[in-house]
């Protein structure tokens, strides 16, 4: 089985190594480079991990920055979902699950059978 690439993102930890402690910082310069975003872009772009990332944006974040795509972003494997490891550990069973119990149909009884 293949391994998942994932990714983590770096783009503060950048910016403070820089001087740069507010993310609108960033807004200047990236408008200097012909690239205009809100401030509430740029926040989540530095903040969060981006899942589409426009190649321009990250050609002028080196360029600003100085830096290499490589102290931007940091591949790793993937972690495996809870659910799949607690598969591999041996179903849902063990100490803490509840194993094979399975729920019951209720009964309804009338009373005047």
């Amino acid at each position: 089985m293949n391994a998942k690439l994932d990714y983590r993102w770096h783009l503060r930890h950048v910016m403070a190594d820089r001087g740069m402690f507010s993310t609108t910082d960033l807004i200047p310069p990236l408008a200097a480079r012909g690239i205009t975003l809100s401030t509430s872009q740029v926040y989540r772009l530095a903040v969060e991990r981006p899942e589409r990332l426009s190649l321009k944006i990250l050609m002028a974040l080196l360029d600003i920055l100085d830096c290499s795509m490589d102290d931007l972003i940091e591949p790793v494997v993937a972690a495996e979902s809870a659910k799949r490891k607690r598969a591999a550990a041996g179903g849902a069973g063990g100490e803490h699950g509840v194993g094979d119990l399975r729920p019951t149909r209720a009964r309804i009884s009338r009373a005047d059978e």
